[in-house]
């Protein structure tokens, strides 16, 4: 999370209100300026803004639609990445049966408790560092008590056919975590975002300036425009936030597979 010092802090909707009123006042003291300045700006120059107008909100929807693309694509990786881990810990319990019987009680038991602990910390912001810490490492304990009772399945029956298996698809277990573990520290990075920010801002400026400079206010416009850009913004921050916005990935998946163990 270092790359999010700046912003991960505050709320999406802190952020995009914040970002609202700057585009709002500044669009504002843009027009005063371009009324102050008209009487002494020729046609040639009022031209020209409008060029300079045009350049700066096509920037803003190249930068939209560059961190739109980016803030969904690891939106769906860490679906993905959920998907990959029910399927892992659903095949390893399934192979639990290819375990000596004298083990496969104690690794039903084990995994029920494993998918519960990762149905809670999905469920956890990552904002709550110690207590995601904590949860981790009652997860690390649990896997190292699968891997132990694996080992010493090995020394009963050592085929590769059964427990061979069963090892494989416990490993799965283990990366597929590391991964998703991985994935929900993978964000937009902020200098992107305070980019986009400052194309924003700055375009309402040129707006409010282009406007003044023609001498017709044209508020309700700018404030729809403004509205409907905030929104994006305001999705584009909440895809990029697991665990934190509006928009969270589906662990269906895995409380399905957690109702499945229990019964």
């Amino acid at each position: 999370m270092n790359q999010q010092e700046l912003l991960y802090g505050h709320g999406s909707v802190a952020i995009v209100v914040i970002l609202f009123i700057a585009i709002i006042v500044l669009n504002e003291v843009g027009f005063r300026i371009g009324r102050f300045v008209q009487a002494h700006t020729d046609s040639e120059a009022k031209s020209l803004t409008g060029s300079i107008q045009a350049s700066i909100l096509g920037l803003l929807a190249l930068l939209l639609g560059f961190t739109f693309s980016m803030s969904m694509q690891r939106f769906d990786n860490r679906s993905m990445a959920l998907i990959d881990e029910a399927n892992a810990i659903g095949t390893a319990v399934l192979r639990v049966q290819l375990l000596p019987e004298e083990f496969r009680e104690q690794a039903g038991t084990l995994f029920q408790e494993y998918i519960g602990l990762r149905v809670e910390i999905g469920q956890l912001d990552l904002t709550r560092v110690e207590e995601r810490a904590a949860y981790n490492d009652r997860i690390g304990d649990l896997q190292s008590r699968l891997w132990a009772l694996a080992i010493a399945a090995t020394e009963v029956d050592p085929r590769p056919v059964t427990l061979g298996a069963f090892v494989n698809s416990l490993n799965e277990v283990i990366d597929s975590q590391g991964k998703r573990n991985a994935l929900l520290q993978m964000q937009v990075p902020e200098v992107v975002l305070i980019l986009l920010f400052i194309v924003f801002i700055s375009s309402g400026g040129i707006m409010g300036y282009s406007a003044g400079l023609s001498g017709q206010r044209i508020f309700v416009p700018i404030v729809l425009v403004s509205t409907l850009i905030t929104l994006i913004v305001f999705i584009i921050i909440d895809l990029d936030r697991p665990k934190r916005g509006l928009i969270q990935v589906n662990q269906s998946a895995l409380v399905e597979l957690l109702d499945e163990a229990r019964r």
